[in-house]
């Protein structure tokens, strides 16, 4: 099954995309610049074989919820988010609004 929810965090709304498993769950949350992903997601891809893209990620483990996911301390995050301040340690949450404080980019 996949939920897909809008999440408000400090009045700014983020949409967080749940999808259920055999024995695990695909857990996302993004706005408009990036994104915090659960384990699954690969920061050495991104980083290694789609930096032209500049992709602003972090990522969680251990996380079995979306609620978790924001919480969690993010254990990696993508070159181009250390860029802008969201590097391993922030929590989910601090990660989202620093994405969302970010100037649109063009395009």
């Amino acid at each position: 099954m996949i939920q897909m929810r809008p999440i408000v965090i400090e009045e700014k709304t983020f949409i967080a995309i749940q999808v259920s498993l055999p024995k695990t769950n695909l857990l996302s949350v993004h706005c408009d610049h990036g994104y915090i992903m659960c384990g699954a997601l690969d920061i050495r891809l991104l980083n290694e074989k789609l930096a032209d893209r500049g992709i602003i990620a972090g990522r969680a483990v251990g996380v079995r919820t979306i609620e978790d996911l924001l919480d969690a301390k993010l254990e990696s995050t993508t070159t181009e988010a250390g860029k802008h301040g969201i590097v391993a340690g922030v929590t989910g949450r601090q990660a989202l609004l620093k994405m969302m404080a970010m100037k649109r980019f063009a395009g």
